[in-house]
């Protein structure tokens, strides 16, 4: 299938699960924040697989091919799976920069960390049974949750990052022998920190990815467009990617203008084009969209394109998230009848 659609990640969770108005009024949370949760830990597993099942009816009905869960039973993208490690105490955190510069609350790495338990595999699982087309999921990138971190056991960034990777590599196998078909890693602090990521970066993803086999993304961006408006015109860490075991490398390209020409220099690999802008409500036209896929088409070619929104549609209202991607959908169609005259 030329362009194929998918989901970056989130879509919006609703608000009988969790409390919308204080998730867009705080940074996503690096420790855990069951106080967002508006279902009691009794209901809350049933309550997010109902949510869940939203997310899927949702994504089918505007016609998208690679389905996510949504994630909704995630507090924020990272956090849940970097506070359930062995050698993490998420419970006494440190305060660390956030991208932004902020101070931020960080779990503190106090032993080695280590797996202890598939964090994920019932989420895939949950997905598989409740659809039939292809389906990808997410998890936190080892860079970024050595970042997400504050370091008190091993003296030593890289390491920090090495043994991260290592826990997101038993996740990641175990993530597609449940069934998964994509599995994305979020890595959105490569582009905040890009000296450190040209120090290890690449080589904590593969790390990551060594062994898997099934079809792997990483995911790299500026921050939620809720969050953060005045996104820069490139990336600051891109082309290194290419060096990465990584088959797709996803890119916001509808809110933050860039140059595309850097894509170029990407040339192994299939790219995950952000092409609804998530910055307001305004929902795009159809020939927005298909003049955003467009644009691509000088640097890449339609074979390695699949069609995205740009990430954090979790802050988006549901209608809206909905609409656009319905727009998305629709765009794409007006560019595959183009290339396939």
């Amino acid at each position: 299938m030329l362009l194929p659609t998918t989901l970056v990640g989130s879509y919006p969770q609703p608000d009988w699960l969790i409390d919308r108005e204080k998730l867009s009024l705080r940074a996503p949370p690096r420790i855990r924040a069951q106080e967002l949760w508006r279902v009691g830990s009794e209901w809350l597993e049933q309550a997010q697989d109902d949510a869940t099942l939203i997310a899927i009816h949702d994504q089918q009905a505007a016609g998208i091919d690679v389905i996510t869960d949504g994630e909704m039973r995630r507090e924020s993208y990272s956090n849940r799976f970097a506070t359930a490690l062995e050698g993490v105490d998420p419970d006494n955190p440190a305060i660390v920069p956030s991208r932004s510069g902020k101070p931020d609350m960080v779990p503190r790495v106090i032993g080695k960390i280590r797996r202890k338990y598939p964090v994920e595999l019932r989420d895939v699982q949950f997905l598989r049974k409740n659809t039939s087309g292809k389906i990808k999921i997410t998890v936190p990138g080892p860079f970024t949750m050595s970042v997400q971190a504050k370091d008190f056991f091993y003296n030593d960034e890289e390491k920090v990052a090495m043994e991260y990777a290592a826990a997101v590599n038993e996740e990641i196998k175990d993530l597609f022998a449940a069934g998964a078909d994509v599995v994305q890693i979020d890595e959105p602090y490569m582009q905040a920190r890009p000296d450190q990521a040209r120090a290890y970066a690449v080589k904590a993803i593969n790390r990551a990815l060594e062994g898997v086999t099934g079809t792997t993304a990483v995911h790299v961006c500026f921050g939620y467009a809720a969050l953060v408006k005045n996104k820069p015109e490139g990336y600051s860490f891109l082309p290194e990617l290419e060096a990465c075991k990584a088959d797709q490398i996803s890119i916001e390209t509808a809110q933050p203008v860039i140059d595309l020409a850097v894509l170029k220099q990407l040339p192994t690999k299939t790219i995950v084009l952000g092409v609804i802008s998530l910055a307001d409500n305004t929902i795009e036209t159809p020939e927005v969209v298909a003049e955003r896929i467009r644009r691509v088409f000088p640097f890449v070619p339609p074979e390695r394109l699949v069609i995205a929104p740009d990430c954090g549609m979790k802050y988006l209202p549901r209608e809206v998230a909905f609409a656009k991607l319905c727009a998305m959908v629709a765009g794409v169609k007006i560019v595959r009848a183009e290339l396939q005259k």
